[in-house]
């Protein structure tokens, strides 16, 4: 019975303390937890990356979305983070339902290897087993997103009737990002 005590009272006070815990990050200032997620520039073992923020993306998604429209297109498209995680898709009205992954899939391509995948297509006839890695596709429609010059996100389009229509729609969206 003491042992059993013993262990509900330990519980009980580690719950309270991750409680308190949690409820004073809840609480902290906006500023105290961009503080907090800097990284440590000294130490050699972290690195910092750059990430578009959702709201970027969507903006850069929807661009994307109405340079199609204007030429009477019905596409998807999707934004993918650098690490190739899915942050926005937008499937236009009428969109095929095999948009939705090829876009994810050119996204994905466009940021892992930070080009065009137009230009990835000609890779091919080099190394023809590119083309297995999972999750990618070798077709045109996919841009990487850059800041000065590495990969931090990947715009990828499917639905228009050429890879070369994709690719000019997913420009679009990068070019939204700089105005």
């Amino acid at each position: 019975m003491k042992k059993i005590l013993i262990g509900a009272t330990a519980a009980a006070a580690l719950a309270a303390g991750t409680f308190g815990a949690v409820s004073a990050n809840a609480s902290a200032p906006a500023a105290e937890t961009k503080t907090a997620t800097v990284a440590d520039t000294a130490n050699r073992n972290l690195q910092q990356s750059t990430h578009l923020t959702v709201d970027a993306a969507t903006k850069a998604a929807q661009a994307t979305l109405d340079a199609a429209e204007k030429a009477n297109q019905r596409i998807t498209v999707a934004v993918v983070d650098r690490n190739g995680n899915t942050v926005v898709v937008l499937r236009g009205d009428g969109a095929g339902p095999q948009s939705y992954e090829s876009a994810e899939r050119k996204a994905f391509t466009a940021a892992s290897w930070n080009a065009p995948t137009s230009e990835l297509v000609k890779r091919l006839e080099q190394a023809p087993n590119l083309k297995d890695i999972p999750g990618t596709l070798f077709l045109g429609g996919g841009v990487p997103v850059q800041s000065k010059g590495a990969p931090i996100a990947g715009i990828g389009v499917a639905g228009a009737p050429s890879g070369d229509l994709d690719e000019q729609f997913a420009k679009a969206g990068v070019a939204a990002l700089s105005r």
